[in-house]
């Protein structure tokens, strides 16, 4: 998920965001597009403007596991322009929504960065708040119980990512098995868990869709 500090775009002077937006091009994705595939070689840089976007690796036995969702405002793809394409892509970017990125060679990322110091210490903590958000993950994950895991994901998704509607919050509806994925644990477990969150009336789910109703009744199975 978004790491704090804000979406990317957000944290640089207009300026900078001036500057920014006149390099490389837009380019408009479906929902459900693979717009970059873990193995790959290229070292191009993504801001994304409209939708949102899952990162997730594909494991040895075939299956996806999500690693983050990004929306409007974040820069993904840098690690790969920092290192100048050496290093194969180490996840996939999929459009969960139909969605539109600002596209940039990695050498113009580079150039630009070159010429702006402020900014490279902003994408430098960037990755610093992402590897810490990946720790505290773990820790999480590795102290709490499904329920609790289950619960604190829609949360902070809900606060993140969430999209107003009548009575509640829309969030991203991952599958079950991504969910499961994301938090460690077992597909069954997720759906029980799902399950009693609609019975305690603090959700409701419907085919790819999930709304949260209450996000402090959540918040007290994350806490």
């Amino acid at each position: 998920m978004e790491v704090p500090g804000g979406p990317f775009v957000s944290m640089l002077d207009e300026p900078d965001r001036a500057a920014l937006a006149t390099i490389g091009r837009q380019r408009a994705y479906r929902k459900g597009a693979v717009m970059l595939l873990e193995g790959d070689h290229s070292d191009h840089v993504f801001i994304i403007r409209e939708g949102r976007l899952k990162v997730v690796v594909t494991t040895a036995a075939g299956h996806e596991l999500l690693l983050a969702v990004r929306g409007p405002g974040e820069l993904v793809g840098e690690l790969s322009a920092l290192t100048n394409g050496s290093e194969p892509r180490s996840a996939s970017m999929v459009a969960l929504d139909p969605i539109v990125v600002q596209v940039m060679a990695g050498s113009e990322f580079l150039a630009f960065l070159e010429q702006r110091p402020r900014v490279l210490l902003i994408v430098l903590r960037k990755i610093m708040d992402r590897l810490r958000d990946s720790d505290r993950r773990r820790i999480e994950f590795g102290s709490q119980p499904t329920m609790g895991r289950v619960a604190g994901y829609l949360a902070e998704m809900a606060e993140r990512h969430g999209r107003p509607v009548a009575g509640g919050i829309e969030i991203v509806a991952l599958s079950q098995e991504e969910l499961a994925g994301y938090i460690v644990a077992s597909r069954e477990s997720v759906a029980r868990a799902l399950m009693t969150l609609r019975r305690r009336g603090l959700i409701t789910t419907g085919r790819r869709s999930i709304i949260v109703l209450d996000v402090e009744g959540l918040r007290k199975y994350r806490d």
